[in-house]
């Protein structure tokens, strides 16, 4: 439970930790039409800090009126922003980024804050998130159309992209920063407007980022961020699914509530674009170079504390390095791994960042234990250490009994399985409804191609842990979700390609 004190202590007093410098970037307020707003119903909810469940701030729970007007506003904007020339576009968007990295430790604070990772690993995504703003200041100026050669020279044939109208951007906790940037960048770059609805877990990342663009440039209405608490977060969404005036949704969350926005969209056929659940698969080959494997099980895995969608989730190691595999993977643990307060020097973890998250890491395990499975290490909670923090658990004899054995885990728990055969292990990788990005080592060239395009999965990390980059295409296939974020793609979702046959010309 949190600490037992008045509302009103927690909604007036920020936490002591946050550095004075940061503050004019820490907000209290929703930020629709280019001006700092409070919700229409005057409802407030407090934002924690997951490492010690201490208030950061309090903020506007906005409710569906709230919503509608934020839509209504970015619809007036895209009037004019999406005549927009692209070079405008290009150069508010490198202001924007031109500020995010100007501040950007700044950012990794609030960040840490309120996202309980490392300071590490917030300045890291707050580069990461810098990337894609820049990347799109680039792509504005190359969103092209085509020259078709038909068959009667009397006709010339044209097509044109042009931006779909208001973008929904639902972003989720583990990535505030960045999983904003990547669909906003996009969006704008093309000429649409945004309403950006941020967890309610992490919306001050998403807050201080509004102030940023408001100071780069953008125009009122282009960028709006709306928040809301749990209680009215389901109701917001379906509005933003169901408003007409909302022409494409981006969704980065689990698959169950990405298909309940998938039938919400239905009644007005929006564009979607929905980054979904993972269970990514982490195959260590007899070939593969181990010190390689085991740096890239320890990025891939642990980085922020096992939530990230594209964590590897299901180890496979070969029976002929299985054994030194857990052996020097456990020794990196131990010696690598240093939990606390994100904030403070040398801590490379921080806690998870929502308590029923906790909850189901460590009944996965401990169901896990119960039907036979084998701890290495860890396997517990950390209360000594804060009320969100679970030790980095190394299990093995996982069996198909086990919850655990084929659920995505999101917390800081590694299953290693051990199987024989090259076969035998794209089977079992496979054997899965979803499937987002996949990673393998092997030194085998020939292994490298077989088992690359033999994976059911939308991203794939040969000898590498840490995949993903502006330039590359994110997304999965299967149940993981439906169309791609970042390079040149990234733009898709977000135009709308319109035909023009000129006809009857005079040669």
């Amino acid at each position: 439970m949190y600490r037992n004190v008045s509302t009103l202590q927690k909604c007036t007093s920020y936490h002591a930790l946050i550095l004075t410098r940061t503050m004019h970037l820490l907000k209290d307020l929703a930020y629709i039409n280019g001006k700092w707003v409070g919700a229409n119903s005057k409802q407030t909810f407090p934002v924690y800090n997951p490492v010690d469940k201490s208030v950061i701030n309090c903020i506007p729970d906005m409710d569906v009126e709230d919503t509608k007007t934020a839509i209504e506003v970015a619809s007036k904007a895209f009037k004019s922003f999406h005549a927009t020339g692209a070079k405008e576009r290009s150069d508010l968007l490198r202001n924007w980024y031109n500020l995010m990295v100007k501040y950007s430790e700044d950012l990794a604070q609030i960040l840490t804050k309120e996202n309980g990772k490392s300071l590490a690993e917030s300045r890291a995504e707050i580069r990461y998130g810098n990337s894609f703003v820049e990347w799109f200041s680039e792509e504005a100026r190359r969103v092209d159309g085509e020259v078709l050669q038909g068959g009667d020279p009397n006709r010339h044939l044209f097509l044109l992209k042009q931006p779909v109208g208001v973008a929904a951007l639902i972003t989720p906790w583990n990535f505030p920063h960045a999983m904003i940037t990547r669909k906003a960048g996009a969006a704008l770059s093309v000429g649409c407007t945004c309403v950006v609805k941020p967890s309610e877990d992490t919306p001050l990342t998403a807050l201080a980022i509004a102030e940023l663009a408001e100071k780069a440039g953008f125009p009122h209405g282009t960028f709006n961020v709306l928040t809301t608490s749990q209680k009215n977060s389901a109701a917001v969404g379906k509005e933003l699914c169901e408003n007409p005036e909302v022409r494409v949704l981006s969704f980065t969350g689990s698959t169950p509530v990405g298909k309940i926005l998938y039938k919400q969209c239905a009644s007005t056929m929006k564009r979607l674009s929905l980054e979904l659940g993972g269970n990514a698969p982490f195959i260590v080959f007899d070939s593969a170079n181990l010190d390689l494997a085991i740096t890239g099980a320890m990025a891939s895995k642990f980085r922020n504390t096992g939530q990230t969608c594209v964590s590897a989730n299901r180890f496979f190691v070969q029976a002929g390095v299985f054994d030194q595999f857990i052996e020097e993977f456990l020794a990196k643990i131990k010696s690598d791994i240093k939990l606390g307060d994100g904030s403070k020097k040398d801590v490379t973890h921080g806690p998870l960042t929502k308590e029923n998250q906790l909850n189901i890491v460590h009944g996965l395990v401990s169901d896990a234990v119960e039907k036979g499975a084998k701890v290495h290490c860890g396997g517990t909670p950390l209360p000594q250490i804060g009320p969100l923090f679970y030790a980095p658990t190394l299990i093995t004899n996982v069996t198909k009994e086990m919850e655990i054995y084929n659920k995505e885990i999101f917390g800081p728990v590694a299953v290693i399985n051990k199987f024989d055969t090259e076969d035998e292990v794209i089977q079992k990788a496979n054997d899965t409804p979803v499937g987002l990005a996949g990673y393998f080592y092997s030194r085998d060239v020939s292994q490298i191609f077989r088992v690359a395009k033999a994976l059911e999965v939308g991203m794939v990390g040969v000898n590498e842990g840490l995949i993903s980059c502006a330039e590359a295409a994110f997304g999965g296939v299967k149940e993981s979700g439906i169309g791609r974020e970042g390079s040149k793609h990234g733009t898709d979702d977000y135009v709308d390609i319109k035909y023009i046959c000129i006809g009857n010309i005079k040669q």
